[in-house]
């Protein structure tokens, strides 16, 4: 600790010299025209990304258009410190190394995701469309005083395009390999003099990226799994319709519906069977570089710390499970609105939103399992009412925010081999409810013409509440819907906590130029029960940060920016499945301390060239953490992991381990130059690189869960001809080929021993065509 200690006060001391080297600050748009101002609205008010003292990295929403992003996975192509998990049909993100691992039904995500201010949770959810947007925000550090519950990590920030009062039309069309094809477009009618309304959508088709040889042509008992040798596809298409009304000059009127439809075959996963004599560890662990762990238990227990399968997968061509492809079909409606009225001394505003996400399909798991879902209902509101205005030079704000979320889950494990039809290990419906209010306050308060001290606080009360129904073991059933089968006794469960997050900070503002700033924050995830019906604590995070933030050069277009933290983060909630017909458990299970350095720069070394560059250096690992092992017992033909109530010394000392999804080192450096044609127009060359040093995607830190070093490039050019509204663009990404893991984990349960892999995306290119009237 004290080591970390001396790190931190080192990283305090850079920032320091920063100020006195004029160099550094904390960037905001490596990807933004620099002759234009920035604006956000991170601390709920409009502001230059640069007056604010929070780490942000803005992307527009024509930059995301250029890079290919339709669905929030994709974001992590364009912003370095963002990490996402892609597992099946569930999209998990971490900024800073924080982030969630579990997938259950009352667990929250530890990154807080809003589009127009209405409050996403589940990770299927995010297999959303985005499209038509102005930019995205991503906030980098615990976000409690203004965003609540589940922003450990940070938030992310999705503003839509609002109409505009003139007539107008956008379109782009993108084709390319793997035969995509990419719709996407807008239209502005004016509605006089008082808004607008704006109709845009979007439509994408892709193939999948995952070849598998051996297709299987299975029927599970009459439910059809998808056919084919692809996995990983793309068909999404989505509309939305916005209004913007101003009927007088203090009122701002926003409101818009939106339906989007996904349709896909989620990737399926390459896996290596370890119950094969080739692949196990042999009657004393001796083998295929497993580890006897669990001394204190009777007989031997295996785990695969040292194995290599990794090594010999074909990250693009790999067998199928033998349950066949997954199928997985979502529909999702939402309506949001805002409303601002300035009273003069104050503006007030009331932000709400209601969306209805419905999701069927079977997820095909290794080695021949099925997990039906007939149908996954989500349906949430969050509304927020606000006060902000600005007294005596105290800019202040305050407000309370409900939030509440019903959702059920009906389907269960699949085995073909349990009876002629086949059965079910587990079968369950679990509707549950879960309810936020807070309220909150901020002040900014000057102590001089160039410092200013931030307070902050929010008060939150969460409640959760189910009624489980899990179904008994269903022998040749056939993969059904279940609704006459013999259940269990009903489990009633519920949670209940509240938490204080606050905020306290200092900002420093020589000049118009330059804000250094230093805080101290906290944030937490709510509590709640696993898949068990366990009870597990909230974890908590408490941050300090310090960053500078800096425009220099002609006109002050140029940036270089610098942040420092130390996280002290406890009660990580961390899943295990010990046995499928339980399902997973969740454990509050000790600390882990987080540190890092980001610096990002963008310089305008002429008209025509812009050079971009960010470095990320995170340490992130466990103090004090205790887990419980998955183990290989060649003796027990059943595995359910460690008994750790008779055997408590036989638990897994994860401490020193590294935290999942966080390579120590992200660096990624751009270059753009205009060639000026005369008549002909400009073309715009533009290349960037990304390297990501090693990281693991469990807490266990074995080594076929370890993801090596690596980069992915990619590079474009753009035609404008002069006087037009078009533009041509040719592209390529991940020039190199290379296809990380993005999820990997060992499963033991009853007879089953299997390693699971899932990649990121091949080398794409393609050509786009774009248009703005």
């Amino acid at each position: 600790m004290a080591i970390r200690k001396i790190a931190f006060g080192l990283l305090c001391g850079a920032g320091s010299l920063a100020l006195a080297t004029p160099a550094f600050a904390q960037a905001a748009a490596a990807d933004e025209r620099l002759d234009e101002e920035i604006v956000v609205t991170a601390q709920n008010r409009a502001e230059n990304v640069q007056d604010v003292p929070i780490a942000i990295a803005v992307v527009s929403g024509e930059t995301m258009r250029d890079k290919g992003v339709t669905d929030f996975s994709s974001l992590m192509k364009i912003s370095p410190s963002v990490q996402i998990t892609q597992d099946t049909t569930n999209v998990k993100v971490s900024v800073r190394g924080v982030g969630t691992s579990s997938i259950g039904e009352a667990q929250d995500q530890s990154i807080a995701v809003n589009i127009d201010g209405e409050y996403i949770n589940r990770p299927t959810i995010l297999n959303a469309a985005t499209f038509d947007l102005e930019r995205v925000e991503v906030l980098r550090g615990p976000q409690g005083t203004l965003y609540g519950r589940n922003s450990t990590g940070g938030a992310v920030n999705f503003i839509s395009r609002k109409p505009g009062k003139d007539f107008g039309v956008n379109a782009s069309a993108t084709y390319g390999n793997y035969n995509l094809v990419t719709l996407e477009g807008g239209v502005d009618v004016p509605l006089g003099d008082i808004g607008g309304i704006r109709v845009a959508g979007i439509y994408t088709d892709r193939d999948g990226y995952n070849f598998h040889p051996n297709t299987v042509p299975t029927q599970l008992g009459g439910y059809v799994t998808r056919q084919g040798n692809r996995s990983g596809d793309d068909h999404r298409w989505g509309v939305r319709a916005s209004l913007r009304l101003n009927p007088t000059e203090n009122l701002t009127v926003d409101a818009a519906y939106e339906h989007i439809e996904t349709d896909i075959i989620p990737a399926s996963q390459a896996y290596v069977d370890l119950t094969q004599a080739a692949n196990g560890p042999g009657a004393t662990c001796a083998l295929n570089g497993w580890k006897e762990v669990g001394p204190g238990t009777p007989g031997v227990q295996c785990v695969p710390a040292n194995t290599n399968f990794l090594a010999n997968i074909d990250r693009g061509s790999y067998n199928q499970v033998l349950t066949g492809l997954s199928t997985f079909k979502q529909t999702s409606d939402a309506v949001r609105g805002r409303i601002a009225y300035d009273l003069g001394a104050a503006t007030f505003t009331y932000t709400g939103g209601y969306r209805k996400t419905n999701a069927t399909g079977v997820n095909t798991l290794s080695p021949a399992y099925a997990f039906t879902n007939f149908g996954s209902p989500v349906e949430t509101q969050s509304h927020e009412l606000r006060l902000n205005g600005v007294t005596s030079g105290i800019t202040w704000q305050t407000g309370a925010f409900f939030f509440k979320e019903k959702l059920n889950t009906n389907g269960g494990l699949y085995i073909p081999f349990i009876g002629a039809n086949g059965g079910y290990v587990n079968y369950f419906r679990h509707p549950t409810t879960s309810k936020n209010w807070s309220v909150f306050g901020q002040v900014e308060v000057p102590l001089g013409e160039k410092i200013t001290a931030v307070f902050g606080g929010r008060y939150t009360d969460d409640t959760r509440s189910g009624t489980w129904t899990n179904y008994a073991f269903a022998f040749n059933s056939g993969p059904i819907e279940l609704t006459n089968q013999a259940t269990l006794p009903l489990v009633n469960l519920t949670y209940k906590g509240n938490k204080f997050n606050w905020l306290a900070g200092l900002n420093y503002k020589p000049n118009s130029d330059t804000l250094v700033y230093a805080k101290v924050s906290t944030g937490y995830k709510a509590g709640g029960f696993d898949g068990t019906g366990t009870t597990f604590r909230p974890e908590t995070n408490t941050a300090y940060e310090v960053g500078t933030k800096l425009n220099f050069g002609p006109g002050g277009h140029n940036i270089f920016n610098l942040s420092g933290f130390y996280y002290d983060y406890k009660d990580l909630q961390n899943d295990v499945l010990l046995n499928p017909s339980v399902g997973g458990q969740t454990f509050n299970a000790g600390k882990a301390v987080i540190w890092g350095v980001e610096a990002e720069t963008v310089i305008r070394l002429s008209p025509n060239d812009t050079f971009t560059a960010n470095v990320n250096y995170l340490h992130a690992e466990y103090k004090d953490f205790t887990a419980t092992y998955n183990v290989f017992d060649p003796a027990v033909p059943t595995r359910t992991g460690l008994d750790l109530v008779t055997y408590p010394g036989d638990i897994a000392n994860l401490s020193g381990n590294a935290i999942p999804q966080a390579p120590r080192w992200v660096i990624s450096v751009g270059y753009d130059h205009v060639f000026d044609l005369g008549g002909a127009g400009t073309v715009t060359a533009s290349a960037s690189t990304r390297f990501k040093s090693k990281y693991f995607t469990d807490i266990f830190n074995y080594r076929d869960m370890q993801e090596k070093a690596f980069t992915q490039s990619d590079a474009s050019l753009t035609w404008k001809p002069v006087g037009k509204r078009y533009s041509v663009q040719a592209y390529v990404q991940n020039i190199e080929n290379y296809r990380p893991v993005l999820y990997a984990a060992y499963t033991a349960a009853n007879t089953d021993d299997i390693i699971n892999w899932q990649f990121g995306a091949p080398r794409t290119y393609g050509i786009r065509v774009s248009a703005d009237f």
